[in-house]
C-alpha cells in the first residue's frame, strides 16, 4: 500500500566495498545504443547491463537526444534490474542537464543569464517547474541545475549559464529555480517524499572567476571574498537542494574536489548541508593530471571521498574503482565511504525512490498506479504542453532589456518598411547545454517579424550582410540597399554558442563551456556592418543576441536604440499561436513584440557591460577604492586622441551598469519610509516606497534596494543589492512597495572570521544601480 515507511538509511551502511562503490558512481550508457536520436529499437545488452550495474549504478546519465519511448524503456529496464535483481534493491538516480530545459528534447527556455534579466522570481520558478513537469514522467530524477557561478570574469565562456554578477540576485534566482524543480513529490509517494527531482546547485564554489577567464584555471581569493561573495548564493538557494556539484578549479591553491575547508567546514558544518555532493565530470582525476596535488588515481579517490563526494564520471571511473582494494589494504577508512553513501541515500529517500519496492510487486502489473522510481505511463503529456509554452512565453517577454532608446524611436509603428539585417537575424541561437538538433524548435527573428507583421502593410527587407564568424564584407552592398529602401533598420548581431554535441565536436563558437575569449568585441565584420547601416542615415536599432555583454562603445554611443536579448528559448522570435492553444489568431512573442510595442520591455541587466576587456572587472559592487577618481580618455570618431588618467584612453565606468533597463513608460519614486531608522543587529530593515507610472502605457518596474555600509572595519562594496520587487503599474497609477530585509544582508565577514552586522551608519538607495530615485539612512546600534 502507498505510504509504507522507508527503511532507515543506517540499514544500508556497512556493506561490502563493491556495493559501496556502486552506491555512488555515475555511469554512461553501457546497455543501450543512443548513437542515433531517431533509432527506436527497444532492445538492450543484458551482459552490458549486468556488468554496469555491478559497480556503477548509483546514478545513470540520461541526457540523450533519443525517442521518449526508447528512453523510458531504458530507464525501466535499468531500474527494474536494480530493484529486483540486486541484493539491496537500491534504485539509481537518472540524470539530465536542466539549465534551461532538460537535455532529452525538453522545452528550451532562455539561458539563465537571460532569465535573470527578468528580475522575476515567479517566472524563474515557473521555468524550473516546467523542466520537472516535462522530465519527471520520463523517470528523470536528478537535474544538473542551477548554476550559481557569478559572472565577475566576463571572458569566461560559461557566463551564459549563471544568473549574473550579483550574489543577491543569483541567490534569489537560484532559490526560485531550485524551488521550481523540486517542489512537490513524485506520484504516489508517501509523506516522507519531499521533492520531484533532485536539483543540483553548481559549481561549489567560486568557479566563475578563473584567472585570465580561462576554463578550469585557478581562482585567486581569500576567505573574506569566499564568504562574502561566493558562498552566499549557495547558502540562500541550496539549503534544500538535494544535490550539489563541486567545481573543477582550485581556490586559493586548493582544488574544490579535495577542499576539506570548503566541503566539510563550510558546506557540512557552517551551512549544515545534509544531502549528496558530486564532483563534476572528470574532476577527480584532475587532482593528479592538472592540479598535481595527487600522485595518481588511488590518491585522487582518497582525497575526493574524504570530503564525502560521489564521482560523477568523465574519466572512466578509474579513481573510485580503486576504493575497494584501498579499503581492504587499510589505505582509507571505510567510515568515509559509509558517510558518503549516507548522504546519497538521504537524497534518494527524500525523493521517495525506494517506496515502490514495497508497494508494487511487478512493473508489468498494469493495474497498479505508476510508482517511483519508474517512468509514468503518460510520460509525454506534459512535454511542450500549453502550460509549458505559457511559462516560456512569460519569461521570454520579461528577459529582454532595452538598453538605449534615443528620441523614443521604439516602439516601431506597423507602417512603412523595415530592414532586418545581420548574421543573427535569420538564425536560431540557443545557449549551451541544449540537445543536438534543438534549433528545429526555435524561431528566428526574421520569422518572428514576418508573423507579427503578417496582417499589416509593413514591408520587410531582409539581408544577412555578413557571417557571424567572418570578416568578409561582400554582403554589405545588399544590406545597405535594404536599409536605404526602408524607413528604419534593425541590425541583429552578437555572440553564438552551440548545442552540446556540436560544442564538443569543436565547431566554432564564442561562448559556452571551454569557449573563452580574450575580447568582448563583436567578431569579424559585425561592427563594420552596423557602422555601414548607420551611415545610410536611416534610424538604426541594434539588437545584441548574446550570451554575455558585448563591449562596443561605438554602438552604445551612435545607435538610435539598443536591445539586449540573451540567448532566447524556443519562442525568441514569433510563433503561430494556433498550433499551441487552438486560438484563431497569430501572435508574436519576445523580440518582435518588444520592438513593435505589443509588450513593454521590463528586463534589467544582470551583468554590467564593460567598455572593453581592458576595463574589467566591471561589476557594480566593487570594493571601495577600486575605481579611484580620475578623468578618462577617449578617441573621437575623427581619430582625435584625448588622454586621461583613469584610464588613459578609456573609462572604468561600464557602458550600462547592473540593474539598467529602459521602458516605454516612465516611473516616479516618492515617499520612501523606513519603519525605524535605528535597528539592532538582529532587526530587519523594513521600508516602503511609492512608485507611480507617469507615462501613457502600462509597465513593469523592478524596484531595487541597495545598501552601503558607511564606515566598516573591513573594506566593503560601494553598494550592494539587498532587495528587489517587480511590480506591474497601470498608466497614472501608484503602487506602494514594501520590503522586509534581514539584517544579515548588510553584514560582513569580520577580521575575526565571523559573519557579523557591525554597528554604525548605513545608506539605503532605491532605484537602478546607476540612478538613485530615493535614498535615506539608518543606524545599527551596538
Amino acid at each position: 500500500m502507498v505510504g509504507v515507511k522507508p527503511i532507515p538509511i543506517s540499514s544500508y551502511l556497512g556493506m561490502d566495498g563493491l556495493l559501496r562503490v556502486r552506491s555512488f558512481s555515475l555511469t554512461s550508457t553501457a546497455f543501450l545504443n543512443f548513437s542515433s536520436p531517431l533509432d527506436n529499437t527497444l532492445t538492450h545488452n543484458q551482459t552490458g547491463l549486468e556488468a554496469m550495474m555491478s559497480i556503477k549504478a548509483g546514478s545513470i546519465w540520461g541526457g540523450y537526444s533519443a525517442t521518449f519511448e526508447k528512453f523510458v524503456y531504458g530507464v525501466t529496464v535499468g531500474q527494474k534490474y536494480l530493484m529486483e535483481k540486486t541484493r539491496l534493491g537500491i534504485p539509481a538516480l537518472i540524470d539530465s542537464e536542466g539549465l534551461h530545459g532538460f537535455t532529452n528534447n525538453g522545452t528550451i527556455f532562455p539561458s539563465p543569464f537571460a532569465m535573470a534579466c527578468s528580475f522575476n522570481r515567479a517566472a524563474v520558478q515557473a521555468a524550473g517547474k516546467t523542466v520537472t513537469d516535462e522530465a519527471e514522467g520520463l523517470g528523470i530524477t536528478h537535474i544538473f541545475a542551477p548554476v550559481l557561478d557569478l559572472a565577475r570574469e566576463l571572458r569566461f565562456g560559461r557566463v551564459e549559464e549563471g544568473f549574473g554578477e550579483d550574489p543577491f540576485l543569483t541567490g534569489e534566482m537560484g532559490k526560485a529555480y531550485v524551488t521550481g524543480l523540486q517542489a512537490g513529490a513524485r506520484r504516489n509517494t508517501s509523506s516522507t517524499a519531499k521533492a520531484r527531482v533532485a536539483a543540483t546547485c553548481k559549481h561549489f564554489a567560486a568557479f566563475g572567476s578563473p584567472q585570465g577567464g580561462l576554463n578550469l584555471a585557478p581562482v585567486a581569493g581569500g576567505e573574506r571574498e569566499l564568504q562574502t561573495t561566493y558562498i552566499p548564493p549557495f547558502a540562500k538557494a541550496c539549503s534544500d537542494a538535494l544535490s550539489i556539484m563541486t567545481a573543477y578549479s582550485s581556490y586559493d591553491g586548493i582544488p574544490a574536489a579535495s577542499n576539506k575547508h570548503l566541503l566539510v567546514d563550510i558546506l557540512r558544518k557552517q551551512l549544515g548541508y545534509k544531502y549528496m555532493v558530486t564532483t563534476d565530470a572528470g574532476a577527480v582525476s584532475l587532482l593528479h593530471t592538472m592540479h598535481q596535488v595527487s600522485s595518481g588515481y588511488e590518491e585522487d579517490a582518497r582525497l575526493a571521498v574524504q570530503v564525502y563526494q560521489t564521482q560523477m564520471g568523465g574519466d572512466a571511473f578509474y579513481p573510485y574503482l580503486t576504493l575497494v582494494d584501498q579499503v581492504k589494504k587499510g589505505l582509507i577508512n571505510v567510515s568515509y565511504i559509509d558517510k558518503t553513501v549516507e548522504y546519497v541515500l538521504r537524497t534518494k529517500f527524500t525523493l521517495g525512490l525506494f517506496e515502490s519496492m514495497w508497494i508494487q510487486s511487478s512493473l508489468d502489473d498494469t493495474d497498479s498506479p505508476p510508482l517511483d522510481p519508474y517512468p509514468y505511463p503518460d510520460y509525454a503529456k506534459n512535454i511542450r504542453s500549453a502550460a509549458s509554452k505559457q511559462s516560456l512565453l512569460d519569461i521570454e517577454r520579461e528577459s529582454i532589456v532595452l538598453l538605449e532608446n534615443r528620441n523614443k524611436l521604439l516602439p516601431l509603428k506597423k507602417t512603412g518598411s523595415v530592414a532586418l539585417i545581420g548574421p543573427s537575424a535569420n538564425k536560431v541561437i540557443f545557449g549551451d547545454y541544449v540537445f543536438h538538433g534543438a534549433d528545429k524548435y526555435g524561431t528566428t527573428p526574421l520569422d518572428g517579424f514576418k508573423k507579427i507583421l503578417a496582417n499589416s502593410s509593413v514591408q520587410i527587407n531582409y539581408a544577412k550582410g555578413c557571417e557571424l564568424w567572418s570578416a568578409d564584407q561582400s554582403g554589405f552592398p545588399e544590406a545597405i540597399a535594404a536599409a536605404k529602401k526602408s524607413d528604419v533598420a534593425v541590425v541583429v548581431v552578437g555572440t553564438w554558442s552551440r548545442d552540446q554535441t556540436e560544442l564538443w565536436q569543436g565547431l566554432n563558437a564564442t561562448t559556452g563551456e571551454h569557449v573563452d575569449v580574450a575580447s568582448l568585441d563583436l567578431v569579424g565584420a559585425q561592427l563594420p556592418l552596423v557602422k555601414a547601416i548607420k551611415a545610410t542615415g536611416k534610424p538604426t536599432v541594434v539588437v545584441f543576441v548574446s550570451g554575455k555583454p558585448v563591449s562596443e562603445p561605438w554602438i552604445a554611443q551612435h545607435a538610435d536604440a539598443v536591445i539586449f536579448q540573451g540567448y532566447p528559448g524556443e519562442l525568441g522570435g514569433c510563433i503561430d499561436v494556433l498550433s499551441w492553444f487552438g486560438l484563431l489568431v497569430l501572435g508574436g512573442v519576445a523580440l518582435a513584440e518588444i520592438i513593435y510595442g505589443i509588450q513593454n520591455p521590463s528586463g534589467k541587466t544582470s551583468v554590467s557591460w564593460p567598455r572593453s576587456v581592458g576595463t574589467l572587472p566591471a561589476f557594480y559592487n566593487y570594493l571601495k577604492g577600486s575605481r579611484p577618481w580620475g578623468d578618462s580618455g577617449y578617441i573621437d570618431d575623427d581619430g582625435t586622441i584625448h588622454l586621461g588618467h583613469a584610464y588613459v584612453l578609456d573609462s572604468p565606468v561600464p557602458l550600462w551598469a547592473f540593474g539598467h533597463g529602459l521602458s516605454y513608460t516612465t516611473f516616479e519614486y516618492s515617499g520612501l519610509t523606513l519603519a525605524s531608522q535605528t535597528l539592532s543587529a538582529r532587526q530587519p530593515l523594513k521600508l516602503s516606497v511609492k512608485v507611480k507610472n507617469t507615462g501613457t502605457v502600462a509597465g513593469k518596474e523592478v524596484v531595487q534596494v541597495y545598501v552601503t555600509d558607511v564606515v566598516s572595519s573591513v573594506v566593503t562594496p560601494v553598494r550592494q543589492l539587498v532587495g528587489f520587487e517587480k511590480v506591474s503599474i497601470a498608466p497614472g497609477a501608484t503602487v506602494k512597495v514594501d520590503f522586509n530585509i534581514p539584517a544579515t544582508e548588510f553584514g560582513l565577514w569580520s577580521m575575526d572570521n565571523k559573519w557579523v552586522v557591525e554597528p554604525g551608519l548605513f545608506t539605503v538607495t532605491i532605484g537602478p544601480s546607476d540612478q538613485v530615485y530615493a535614498n535615506s539612512t539608518f543606524t545599527v546600534m551596538s
